[in-house]
């Protein structure tokens, strides 16, 4: 799809059809990086498009990795170097407007006996690093950073492996929880993350899946650990479908009665997966069938059928679960519901502000929409259209184009070349959904 600046989206009934999103892109964020640490050559098939997945290949092939890419059949093939063998960046490395590769990248760096520097876009250089750097440095490493951001620096160990450590998380988050993981594979002993709210689990089923052997303990509390030092085996995976491109055709569906959307072969991981629950309290009918499983992901096909509209209240217990997809859930106000959102502070330090980017561009579409600190309000129906800035932000632009197709006149997104990131050929999929 061409680079788009801003798209008109226009009125539509409801969505119908039949598709598959592109390939899950924290699945192939974590792939890739143990694909690095493996020994041997990865497979690796459906691997992510978008701008944030090369980012991590980029990186890792200026760490000394060889990789061959199919970017027409999506499949990505590493040759791994061994735990602890990346060879040290002549250049800073630029990891665009991805956390995950940050965050995932300094966990594996911190455990090498170089220095290298992790740099982003001004998106990226904004948002928080404390929460990584925090229990790296406990683990041995140093890391240099802006009051807290980007760029960092890290200062891996010399001569010596990185201490375990026991880690409880202030906050859920998966990518503190995976950096700290795969630190720990290069620890000199057991290292263990503590989450009070479990997160999603790619990283853990990942490990598995190239070999390394995991603990899991849920009494109260979802810890997991990983023993230093364990050999990876490179190996030959398939990446289902990503579940959060997925949700914004399965909100559209559910928010327009009439509609019927059938996804194929998308990721089912029940960590990922809360948005089924919420879509049914709304009033639509949802359908799962797991058609299999490889490596520990299962996968299948999911159909929604818009039926009527309704009020949702999604509560803080509930948002670890759904933190990517609550700009989806919001548009779910498009034909005349109301969505309310408590307990998301964590949007404020995403790829935008996502409460005031969300609240701002759904008042531009005509809806009501209401700001407060740790959430939002949004009532619908959409009123006239207008023009909606997504502030460089690909959920947003997404968010914002499912909400625009209930206005009564044309809607411009702007930004909208920001899906590039994660679904480039999200409005390509939307004009055929609606045709």
């Amino acid at each position: 799809m061409p680079s788009l600046t801003a798209v008109t989206i226009r009125p539509a009934r409801r969505l119908a059809g039949r598709l598959r999103v592109p390939g899950d892109k924290s699945i192939s964020h974590r792939y890739a990086l143990l694909a690095a640490l493996a020994e041997g050559r990865s497979h690796l098939a459906g691997y992510a498009p978008g701008a944030d997945c090369r980012s991590t290949l980029d990186c890792l092939r200026r760490l000394g990795v060889e990789i061959n890419e199919d970017t027409a059949a999506h499949t990505v093939v590493v040759l791994g170097r061994g735990l602890g063998q990346l060879g040290s960046p002549a250049a800073p490395l630029d990891c665009g407007n991805s956390g995950t590769t940050m965050r995932l990248l300094a966990g594996v760096l911190a455990g090498h006996a170089f220095s290298s520097r992790l740099e982003g876009d001004r998106s990226l250089s904004g948002r928080p690093m404390r929460r990584v750097i925090a229990p790296l440095e406990r683990m041995g490493a140093r890391i240099d950073s802006i009051d807290g951001h980007a760029p960092l620096v890290i200062h891996g160990v010399h001569g010596e492996r990185l201490r375990a450590i026991a880690y409880t998380a202030d906050a859920p988050s998966a990518q503190i929880k995976s950096a700290v993981l795969l630190a720990g594979l290069h620890a000199d002993g057991v290292t263990s993350v503590a989450e009070a709210a479990q997160t999603r689990d790619h990283t853990e089923r990942a490990l598995e899946a190239f070999g390394a052997a995991i603990a899991h303990r849920s009494p109260g509390v979802s810890t997991v650990s990983v023993e230093g030092g364990q050999r990876l085996a490179g190996r030959t995976l398939s990446i289902p479908g990503d579940f959060s491109s997925a949700a914004y055709w399965m909100v559209g569906a559910a928010a327009m009665p009439g509609s019927r959307v059938e996804i194929s072969d998308v990721g089912l991981n029940p960590t990922r997966t809360a948005l089924v629950g919420v879509l049914e309290r709304f009033g639509a009918r949802v359908r799962v069938e797991v058609t299999g499983t490889d490596a520990g992901e299962p996968r299948g096909t999911v159909i929604v059928e818009g039926d009527r509209t309704g009020a949702l209240a999604i509560t803080p217990a509930e948002v670890a679960a759904l933190i990517d997809e609550l700009p989806a859930i919001a548009a779910l106000a498009a034909r005349g519901g109301e969505i309310a959102v408590h307990g998301a502070a964590e949007l404020r330090v995403k790829e935008s502000d996502r409460i005031a980017t969300l609240v701002a561009g759904f008042r531009a579409l005509g809806f009501s929409a209401e700001e407060r600190p740790d959430g939002f309000t949004i009532r619908g129906p959409a009123g006239a259209g207008g023009v909606a800035d997504a502030q460089g932000d690909h959920r947003m632009a997404m968010a914002f184009a499912i909400a625009a197709l209930a206005a009564t006149g044309p809607s411009t997104i702007e930004g909208a070349d920001a899906v590039g990131i994660s679904y480039p050929d999200f409005f390509d999929t939307l004009d055929r959904l609606i045709a």
